[in-house]
């Protein structure tokens, strides 16, 4: 039996625009779509999993942070927070949307070398000018507010508590479906494995369907995760980007914290945060970090025993004692040229669509990759952030765009 809101076949033989891959970028797309006053097209979103279990939305931390090198992802996610703070009004309220809360336990980075100290020092003046509430915290500082850390190594941090910390992405993603859908996007159960161009290879002509069906099509738009290269592939079109595994935990300690514990970035990758009350949740990945299978969900359980617990425990000491409670494997959507993602159309085959490729900030950034998604394809130019620096000619160039703030 099919989810509600899914159909098994398409239901015209041509649509305007066709998005592939159905999780938030996708939704965020199609909703963004059936809010601009100069799109009134027809859309069709292809799903491959109506479940959803093992989409990287669905298995997200789902955080948000402004605490990045460059500029327009502080922007993008200073619209995120903005959108979750709003979403039932935006979505128009009714029993069917969610209200969302954004936990701001904020981010805190820690520096342990003179490097990371200056680049943390040098985005900390960035963020400030773009809005952001970041400060750069000397250990005494971060001492007095979260005696908790051991701090010995510690050379300064930089922390942000106003929009930062984590919210229920799913219920994000979910709420944007159905409001979708209830506009009159239709999403279908399916697969997408392949594309027919046009003689000249300019356009994507049509898409096929694991089904067998094909359907012709205005627009592609590559919302598929990190399945985002074969997608591309299909258009004969490269693009760099991979799946990556990423590991979660969730814990209880035997003495909780007396108070809530950011988003904290340790030195070594490894990233820790409130979870709920006496509730945390850990990630991060071994040194070793090589593309994997899509399909790959293999759980590392050595990572918690040998690198994550021993780290926790040195940095908090009350994490000494505590108790493993749930962990899973997701997937990072990696760009592997630059880390940050892809946006709009390729330079060649003009009416395939990029939205993927967003290294880890994904979630966070859907509503404003949507809404410049929907704004290229109704106007032809992004009308509210210029998110032009995203687009696939940076690397048909070797130009890379890089954001250095990956956790």
């Amino acid at each position: 039996m099919l989810p509600t809101g899914f159909t098994d076949r398409p239901s015209r033989p041509s649509y305007d625009v066709v998005i592939v891959g159905g999780a938030m970028h996708g939704s965020a797309a199609a909703w963004f779509l059936t809010e601009h006053p100069g799109f009134s097209g027809s859309v069709l979103v292809v799903e491959r999993d109506p479940s959803y279990a093992k989409a990287a939305t669905a298995l997200s931390n789902s955080c948000i942070r402004q605490q990045y090198s460059d500029a327009i992802n502080v922007r993008c996610s200073q619209f995120g927070a903005e959108f979750v703070r709003n979403f039932r009004a935006r979505l128009g309220g009714g029993d069917e949307v969610p209200e969302l809360r954004l936990d701001e336990i904020g981010y805190l980075y820690l520096a342990d070398n003179p490097a990371f100290a200056a680049a943390l020092q040098a985005n900390q003046a960035m963020q400030a000018a773009e809005g952001a509430g970041t400060t750069i915290l000397t250990p005494d500082e971060i001492a007095a507010r979260f005696p908790f850390y051991v701090l010995d190594d510690i050379l300064c941090g930089s922390f942000n508590a106003r929009d930062e910390g984590y919210f229920d992405g799913y219920d994000l993603f979910a709420g944007l479906a159905r409001s979708a859908r209830s506009r009159g996007v239709q999403y279908v159960a399916d697969m997408v494995v392949g594309m027919r161009l046009s003689p000249e290879g300019r356009r994507v002509e049509a898409v096929r369907l694991a089904s067998g069906e094909e359907i012709a099509c205005g627009i592609v738009v590559n919302a598929s995760g990190t399945r985002g290269g074969a997608t591309a592939a299909m258009a004969g079109i490269a693009a760099p980007i991979e799946a990556r595994k990423r590991l979660s935990y969730i814990f209880t300690a035997e003495r909780p914290l007396d108070r809530p514990l950011p988003l904290t970035i340790d030195p070594s990758g490894i990233h820790v945060r409130q979870n709920g009350p006496g509730s945390y949740l850990a990630g991060g990945h071994p040194a070793e970090d090589p593309a994997v299978d899509p399909d790959d969900f293999t759980m590392d359980h050595d990572f918690w025993e040998e690198s994550v617990w021993p780290t926790l425990a040195g940095r908090i000491p009350q994490f000494e004692a505590i108790k493993l409670t749930h962990s899973w494997p997701g997937h990072y959507e990696y760009n592997a040229f630059d880390h940050n993602g892809i946006l709009g159309p390729h330079d060649e085959v003009t009416n395939f669509f990029f939205q993927c490729g967003f290294s880890g900030h994904g979630l966070q950034h859907g509503p404003a990759m949507g809404r410049g998604t929907a704004e290229l394809i109704a106007t032809g130019r992004f009308e509210t952030l210029d998110l032009s620096p995203f687009s696939h000619a940076r690397i048909a160039k070797g130009e890379p765009f890089v954001e250095r703030a990956i956790i």
